[in-house]
């Protein structure tokens, strides 16, 4: 799985994407900071199954802190992008290429107004954050209708001429994006273009087609980044009330940067996601660094139940891209065959079912797979029936 963090220069994109990875990224108050996509790996946080079997779980990748298993998930940061960048303007087409491969896109905004159109600072709420919502799904859409204008008259002629199927000949044009057959089918039926003539639809058409399929292969989550700003409190309610069919989830990525250096640094004890922290040891810390924790638990973690940003993250795998996470093991011990105590947690699609999931595991245990148990009920799982978030499943093979 892979997660795009895109949106305006300057909005905390880079911070954000930092918060999540701790990598080492540069972040300045300058639009174009970012020029290269940042790749590094974040994690979706959930309970851990080792307390429901008191056990210490041994995980393979990520991490378990305190009886939450934290999942990595892979992140791509690309520049900012600038209204016309599907034009080239900015920095626009190359960055909007590098999310070519991404299930989803979480897109920063400064939620408190204080960046322009440019991404240029600005006086606080002095610019309205709704224009960067509605801009960037008109590039994003932009960006689908050019790659489908490519040739279009040849394609038009040649499924006109040679009878194609539409749904197969478009498939192919925009298969890089991850559209297939279905998709296609569902996409012409939606914008009611399955039963018109291809050499009649206009301009109009092809961007209504491009519009449906960028929003089944690019969802999007909004990370109404700098909430703690004054002011933007203000912004993010009217947001939600404005973009009532979108999730947004209201952040502030420098509190968690901040949170997650000091718990690097081993001042305190914070696990992502939580509402609190606990200073390890206060004669550690001076005067500055006593006033920044204070003012963080104060006004960030008490006034808005937390950061955010793992909550950005979490919905975008298990809201918006509609995924579970499943433990695969061996047998009934939990471990795998070399003994590590529940070593895995895979996400995957909701109603992914046993015998798909032993594929996903590995091509061998779903070639030999024989049965499934569900260790949690002690139940066997049909090899067809779909499983659940945090299921713990024991897979039998015929090798």
């Amino acid at each position: 799985m892979i997660i795009g963090i895109t949106g305006k220069a300057n909005t905390g994109k880079s911070t954000f994407f930092k918060a999540t990875t701790l990598a080492e990224v540069e972040i300045a108050n300058y639009p174009f900071t970012t020029i290269a996509k940042n790749e590094g790996v974040g994690f979706v946080k959930i309970p851990c199954v080792d307390k429901d079997f008191n056990v210490k779980c041994q995980p393979k990748f990520g991490f378990c802190m305190d009886n939450n298993r934290f999942i990595p998930v892979k992140l791509i940061d690309v520049a900012g992008l600038v209204p016309g960048a599907h034009e080239g303007k900015g920095m626009g087409n190359q960055f909007l290429n590098d999310l070519n491969q991404a299930d989803a896109l979480i897109h920063v905004i400064d939620v408190s107004g204080g960046t322009n159109e440019k991404g240029e600072p600005v006086a606080k709420g002095s610019y309205d954050p709704a224009e960067d919502i509605k801009f960037l799904e008109v590039e994003l859409n932009h960006w689908y209708h050019d790659i489908l204008k490519k040739g279009w008259d040849r394609l038009a002629r040649q499924i006109q001429q040679e009878h194609s199927q539409v749904q197969k000949v478009l498939a192919k044009q925009l298969s890089g994006m991850g559209v297939d057959e279905d998709l296609m089918e569902q996409a012409l039926k939606a914008t009611e273009l399955k039963d018109k003539a291809v050499i009649q639809w206009k301009d109009e058409d092809l961007f209504k087609l491009a519009g449906f399929l960028r929003k089944k292969t690019k969802p999007m989550i909004i990370a109404a980044n700098k909430i703690d700003v004054p002011g933007a409190k203000e912004n993010y309610e009217r947001l939600k009330k404005e973009f009532s069919k979108e999730i947004i989830v209201a952040c502030s990525s420098e509190s968690e940067l901040a949170l997650k250096e000091a718990h690097k640094h081993g001042m305190i004890k914070y696990v992502p996601g939580e509402k609190s922290f606990e200073v390890i040891d206060e004669s550690k810390l001076n005067e500055k660094q006593k006033k920044g924790l204070d003012f963080l638990k104060t006004n960030v973690l008490a006034k808005f139940g937390g950061t955010g940003v793992q909550g950005v993250l979490n919905k975008a795998v298990f809201d918006l891209l509609n995924h579970i996470a499943v433990y695969p093991v061996a047998n009934s011990k939990l471990t795998d065959k070399d003994g590590n105590v529940l070593p895995d947690c895979f996400l995957v699609p909701k109603g992914t079912n046993a015998l798909e999931f032993a594929y996903k595991v590995h091509t061998d245990i779903g070639d030999n797979f024989v049965k499934a148990i569900n260790l949690k009920t002690k139940q066997p799982v049909a090899k067809d029936a779909p499983l659940n978030n945090n299921d713990v499943i024991e897979i039998m093979t015929s090798k």
